[in-house]
């Protein structure tokens, strides 16, 4: 599908009806343009919240705190 659109003097653009409808964006919804040379393509991101419970955890992790979790991340990445 090609569509144009006009950006305007505040380098602003509407996204055409049909592009809106593929993508499934509705008002509120956050995109993301990917730009490789002279082209850039525009895509929906998703909402991280509709990702919980895509990561599998092993119960023994369920409860940990979030700051040891980062130190032992930090630890083994960085060796710190």
């Amino acid at each position: 599908m090609d569509i144009s659109a006009k950006l305007t003097s505040k380098g602003q653009l509407t996204v055409p009806k049909a592009v809106r409808e593929a993508l499934g964006l509705a008002t509120g919804d956050r995109v993301v343009f990917r730009v490789e040379g002279a082209q850039a393509a525009l895509a929906r991101t998703p909402d991280l919240l509709d990702l919980a419970g895509a990561v599998p955890v092993p119960a023994d992790r369920r409860d940990a705190d979030w700051d040891d979790i980062r130190s032992a991340t930090r630890r083994q990445r960085y060796g710190a």
